[in-house]
């Protein structure tokens, strides 16, 4: 199973990191349409953030593992856009989650 952490500021409700592990399991590596779907949508937020926004989040990818932070005090104008590609993240995710709910869970965490 896949399972994604969204990490929010408790009083902002802003996504200060996201956390991706493990593998759905759906298929045969290679041919896993939920973890391909997965690594699209987070990998690509990750670029995203960079080529569309110009903020670099800090990433650690590993087999099976994105660990993603947010940089903390950026300006408000990227940090609004961020936090829109980042939302948008959570959106797609939460509908392959809908569809695919034995191979990945969505967790929000509120710190």
């Amino acid at each position: 199973m896949i399972r994604v952490r969204v990490d929010r500021d408790r009083d902002t409700r802003r996504i200060t990191g996201f956390r991706v592990e493990g593998h759905a399991l759906f298929a045969e590596s290679g041919k896993d349409i939920v973890c391909a779907g997965v690594s699209a949508v987070t990998v690509g937020t990750v670029n995203a953030a960079e080529a569309v926004v110009g903020v670099e989040l800090s990433a650690l990818m590993e087999s099976g593992l994105l660990d993603v932070t947010v940089p903390k005090g950026l300006p408000e104008p990227k940090s609004a856009s961020l936090q829109l590609v980042l939302e948008s993240m959570v959106v797609m995710l939460q509908t392959i989650e809908q569809s695919y709910g034995k191979h990945i869970r969505l967790k929000q965490n509120y710190e």
